[in-house]
């Protein structure tokens, strides 16, 4: 049975692919801009939502990436950096996620004379703040941060030491983002390796603008351990309306290896990696069993949350509460969080929500006509 609205919200949720500077409230760049004196394409707060929407809907990587240049500019202050993170673990589990994994990039927040190391302390004290409140009110979440290095810059390996130096802290992982064209992750190898020899865990953004070559780097040269996005990697599966999908070698490494891939519909179609959410190869890789997450990516941007992707995804595919929970499960399989904490989040939190959900449901149907 196609699940309800109220079901998609309160079904646990898990994210693990979800970019700060990309999930601000439009109230909030509003009032932070007033304060700097940054111009904003739009004055009130439902005009720059729609603005932005509109703005990253081109079908290209590189003009969704610029309406970063607005959200970044009102993130330079400590008090800005805590106001924002609190805001995003709120909205999160408000929106029934239970656990997330929140990334940016440290080295896009400097311009207010702040640190790297006292930007990422500004945003860990937000995230706790967030998770206090939103325990206090009901919606308890636990909010992990992945540091993210920009792939055509050369402070990854500045980065790569930071996720080390606060992974006690709230830190849990490392990221290289932006465009990927013309800037393969084998630019950063030297980050990657580091890591490796300090047991860090590490995604990629790979196959989302750029195709195979792109996965095959971050994977047999960098060693991630999942994809950003990945979508591309049905560019190696070959389908016909006559015989079984048959997958190349790439592919099948992916799926043998159980890699996960960090899916985001909504923001894959606004830049064209798939040309609508009907026609998203997520439906064909979730029919072949790779592991597949379902993800926000830039929740302003693409005006949208981890309950509207579930929504539309459903739509499209089918899906039910039983596929919701193989989703959520598959997430919290591949989070950066020891494997202890995975499985009680695991045993004790998702499978408990939907088999509460399914039990409602159930009396529901039960329970004679008025």
């Amino acid at each position: 049975m196609t699940p309800t609205p109220e079901e998609i919200l309160a079904a646990p949720k898990v994210v693990l692919h979800d970019h700060l500077d990309g999930g601000l409230r439009p109230a909030t760049v509003v009032e932070l801009a007033a304060e700097i004196g940054h111009e904003l394409p739009a004055s009130g707060p439902d005009e720059l939502r729609e603005w932005f929407v509109a703005a990253a809907d081109s079908g290209s990587l590189e003009r969704y990436l610029e309406t970063f240049q607005h959200t970044v500019a009102v993130m330079q202050t400590r008090e800005a950096l805590v106001r924002v993170a609190a805001e995003c673990a709120e909205d999160l589990a408000a929106d029934g996620v239970v656990y997330a994994e929140v990334r940016y990039a440290p080295e896009q927040h400097l311009d207010g004379d702040l640190t790297l190391d006292e930007v990422v302390q500004a945003v860990e004290d937000g995230f706790r703040l967030g998770e206090q409140r939103s325990a206090a009110s009901g919606r308890p979440i636990r909010v992990a941060t992945l540091l993210t290095a920009m792939r055509h810059a050369a402070r990854s390996r500045e980065i790569a030491e930071l996720v080390v130096r606060y992974r006690e802290a709230g830190v849990v992982g490392f990221d290289i983002a932006g465009a990927e064209a013309g800037f393969p992750p084998t630019r950063h190898l030297d980050a990657f390796e580091y890591l490796r020899r300090e047991n860090a865990h590490f995604t990629i953004h790979a196959g989302e603008a750029f195709g195979l070559p792109s996965i095959w780097e971050a994977l047999q040269w960098c060693g991630a351990d999942r994809l950003g996005h990945g979508v591309r990697i049905v560019d190696d599966i070959e389908t016909s309306a006559d015989t079984r999908p048959r997958l190349g070698r790439l592919a099948a490494y992916v799926r043998d290896k159980r890699i996960p891939l960090e899916l985001c519909p909504s923001s894959n179609v606004q830049t064209g990696a798939a040309a609508s959410i009907a026609e998203h190869p997520f439906g064909l890789l979730t029919r072949l069993r790779f592991r597949v997450t379902v993800n926000t990516d830039n929740r302003l941007m693409s005006g949208t949350s981890m309950s509207h992707e579930f929504a539309v995804l459903s739509e499209a595919f089918g899906y039910d509460l039983d596929d919701f929970r193989w989703f959520t499960v598959n997430a919290l399989k591949s989070a950066f969080i020891p494997f202890d904490e995975r499985l009680a989040l695991i045993n004790d939190v998702v499978k408990p929500g939907y088999a509460a959900l399914v039990a409602q449901r159930t009396l529901a149907d039960l329970r004679p006509p008025a």
